[in-house]
């Protein structure tokens, strides 16, 4: 097999802007799902069982996608890029009807669909950097794919927000969604498939290097049978160090699951006193317009987490370009310092909100490494024809904490071990991101 070549910062830049509208998805999804869900009715102990169809997606749906992906080949389109585009289409219809759900069981069922579709365009882009990119550039280019997600984390957080500074109401009657959710949902629908097609008009792919050996396998393998077995082979034979970052993941997904689903309601009420209010309150529409505009400055500061990875990803692509780095020690630092900003929450105050600004900054430092620094040390391990199906499965130990958060998990240890105020779960989260942190002392000491 002929070296791969080295590719310039426009070249990975183009092949990974994808996740711009990728990280929209997951931005809108994340920062407003749990709050749309409470203006149709939702309790917050319920938010979490809600959650619980995106991450079951996930595990379903990427190892599928990941073995698919390394069976195929398209002269005009490629390998992975057939997916990128059919996720895309799939997710900007469903980021269109979310905020026109007229009942819960809708906007559960429609957010089951956006979560499946994102994981469809998602998990190729992994396979993609690791197909294209030599080993001593698999560091700068999954840090430029974070400092990409960074950018669209940032905007898309802050849509609402914006969408109310332009005089769009972010209050609605009873059961219903407010317009500024809707406008920000479909602007993120639209550079959803922008940025995908972007990224598949302006990426090449280079066919296999011995296409009858392909061909050969890709027969061989054929069948659900085939699927089955290439699927629990590849898991059978994972190497030690996917365990072991399989560790590290569980507690540091765990932790921000529990962000997207509590950041909102909780800091809503605890630093700006505004609850989402009963069905039938005497001053409902008042509460609840108090509830939305406590979210959208939440949803704001939140978005800066999306503004320091994108940062820290940017500090990370211009220190790769020229060295490498030891990823095990980058990854422990940043975790810890999530784990840091998650427990200042509880002494933010209206007063003092900024200290939001500080907490979600430093979060954002783990979510650029959790976003490159895995997958990288991943990379360097697995065999590259399965780089596909290897990424797909790597995908479980990321959904596997969000359904154990999901089927109780955040509620049962919150209230059993921190106590029933709502902002504990904040107190959780950043408690989980410092056991993650400590769990990184058993990977490898790898630099790239």
């Amino acid at each position: 097999m002929s070296p791969k070549k080295t590719l310039n910062f426009w070249q990975i830049w183009n092949m990974s802007f994808g996740f711009l509208g990728i990280q929209f998805g997951f931005a809108l999804q994340g920062g407003f799902m749990s709050s749309i869900f409470q203006n149709l009715g939702a309790s917050k102990d319920e938010l979490p069982g809600l959650w619980i169809a995106a991450p079951l997606t996930g595990l379903i749906v990427q190892p599928i996608i990941g073995y698919l992906s390394d069976r195929t080949w398209s002269p005009r389109f490629g390998r992975r890029r057939p997916y990128f585009l059919v996720g895309a289409v799939l997710s900007t219809l469903a980021l269109f009807f979310i905020p026109n759900s007229p009942t819960l069981w809708i906007a559960a069922g429609l957010l089951w669909v956006l979560d499946a579709s994102i994981n469809i365009s998602m998990e190729p882009f992994r396979a993609l950097v690791a197909d294209k990119l030599p080993d001593e550039q698999r560091s700068y280019g999954f840090v430029a794919q974070t400092l990409i997600i960074g950018i669209g984390t940032w905007i898309a957080s802050n849509l609402p927000w914006l969408m109310s500074t332009l005089g769009v109401s972010t209050t609605a009657p009873e059961g219903q969604i407010p317009p500024s959710v809707h406008w920000a949902f479909a602007v993120g629908a639209v550079v959803f498939l922008s940025s995908i097609l972007w990224t598949v008009f302006r990426t090449t792919e280079e066919p296999p290097a011995d296409m009858q050996a392909f061909r050969a396998h890709r027969q061989a393998t054929a069948g659900l049978g085939g699927a089955l077995r290439e699927i629990t082979g590849s898991f059978r034979h994972m190497p030690s160090v996917m365990w072991k970052l399989g560790l590290v993941q569980f507690f540091s997904w765990f932790a921000f699951f529990t962000m997207w689903n509590f950041a909102g309601p909780a800091l809503a009420e605890h630093v700006y006193h505004a609850a989402m209010p009963e069905a039938g309150a005497l001053n409902y529409l008042a509460e609840k317009a108090a509830y939305n505009d406590a979210a959208a400055l939440v949803g704001s500061s939140m978005g800066l987490y999306g503004l320091s990875s994108m940062a820290f990803a940017f500090v990370l692509t211009v220190y790769t370009s020229k060295r490498a780095l030891n990823r095990r020690m980058v990854h422990l630092a940043s975790l810890a310092a999530g784990g840091l900003g998650f427990l200042l929450m509880p002494y933010a105050t209206e007063a003092n909100d900024g200290l939001l600004n500080v907490s979600f900054a430093l979060i954002g430092v783990a979510w650029g490494s959790i976003l490159s620094m895995p997958y990288a040390i991943l990379s360097s391990e697995v065999d590259p024809s399965k780089m596909g199906i290897t990424m797909g499965l790597f995908n479980m130990f990321i959904v596997i904490p969000q359904i154990v958060a999901a089927v109780g998990g955040i509620n049962w240890a919150y209230k059993s071990l921190l106590g029933d105020a709502v902002i504990n779960t904040m107190v959780l989260a950043g408690l989980s991101l410092l056991i993650g942190a400590l769990s990184s002392l058993a990977l490898p000491s790898q630099k790239g």
